[in-house]
């Protein structure tokens, strides 16, 4: 039988918002553990250059995750790291989390389970991963400055990664299987921009290079003509996923997979926040991540203060 332990809060996920939750939550003296399934930082955990944080010039991903995980654990927030979650009931009182090894029990749930980048569907996307193969334009696309640089997708995410890319690039191809899905506006933008190369009807069939990304093997669907590109780097941005699925029977999602909560990031549910990437909101960076874990945090002690009277 599993063992069962209350917390105060449960905060499932520790990227920026989870672990900028776990932070204040620790600091207000509330009972506060972290579940995470998989690498502590999330997407940023890689990023190897973040010079639109406040406070650093630059830093890597892996340090500024380091350093808000240890100021979350000195106000003796715990992180689990890597015990699945198997079930979670969110509507009851107190609310349930199910983990591979532990029962706990709750009065407070902030969730900041992050998304997850569409990944390039090649075998050589590991070996190139975090090497000329990227998936944020604002978190590594200035080590591309004076580079030959390659978008990949065709929707406003991918256009407006080009357009932000050509910044930097002596060149930018955009590159997509099919026709453009992003607004006139945006197409308009890029195909005003002298730098820019727009390839559709073409797919990238390989990556090639020794220790980084060199190359890449494209194939033109309309001329039936395969030739390789030299790219210094590629930027992915081909869809994104939420990981909400463990909540699409407690919570209503949005079209987009994501939890409708306002600024204050609560839920339909009273004790339930929804923070970070996973919150239905137009504007998703690290700092609107840190501004979110902010907010669940003070309004979760609100919420805990009334609920013990």
């Amino acid at each position: 039988m599993k063992e069962r332990i209350h917390k105060d809060v449960i905060i499932i996920g520790a990227g920026m918002a989870g672990l900028t939750a776990a932070l204040y939550c620790g600091r207000m003296n509330l009972d506060t553990l972290v579940l995470e399934n998989g690498i502590i930082g999330g997407q940023i955990a890689n990023a190897t250059d973040i010079e639109n944080f406040p406070g650093f010039i630059s830093v890597k991903g892996g340090d500024l995750i380091a350093t808000l995980q240890q100021q979350a654990e000195n106000f003796g927030a715990i992180i689990d790291e890597f015990d699945e979650i198997e079930h979670v009931t969110l509507k009851s009182s107190p609310k349930i989390i199910e983990t591979q090894e532990k029962i706990y029990e709750c009065d407070v749930v902030i969730i900041a389970s992050g998304m997850n980048r569409r990944k390039l569907p090649l075998p050589e996307e590991k070996k190139f991963a975090g090497r000329g193969v990227h998936y944020c334009q604002l978190c590594d696309g200035a080590a591309y400055n004076g580079k030959i640089i390659a978008v990949m997708g065709g929707g406003n995410a991918a256009v407006d990664a080009a357009n932000f890319l050509t910044k930097y690039g002596q060149k930018v191809y955009l590159i997509h299987r099919s026709e453009f899905r992003a607004d006139e506006v945006s197409q308009k933008r890029l195909r005003a921009n002298k730098k820019v190369e727009i390839m559709l009807q073409t797919e990238i069939k390989a990556l090639r290079g020794d220790k980084r990304l060199e190359e890449v093997e494209i194939f033109d669907k309309k001329s039936g003509e395969t030739k390789t590109l030299h790219v210094d780097g590629i930027f992915v941005n081909i869809g994104v996923v939420p990981n909400t699925k463990l909540f699409e029977d407690e919570l209503k999602l949005t079209a987009s997979g994501r939890i409708p909560a306002g600024e204050d990031c609560k839920t339909e549910i009273e004790g339930v926040f929804a923070a970070g990437d996973v919150r239905e909101k137009e504007i998703r960076q690290l700092t609107t991540a840190a501004s979110d874990g902010t907010t669940a945090a003070l309004l979760a002690e609100k919420y805990l203060s009334k609920l013990k009277g």
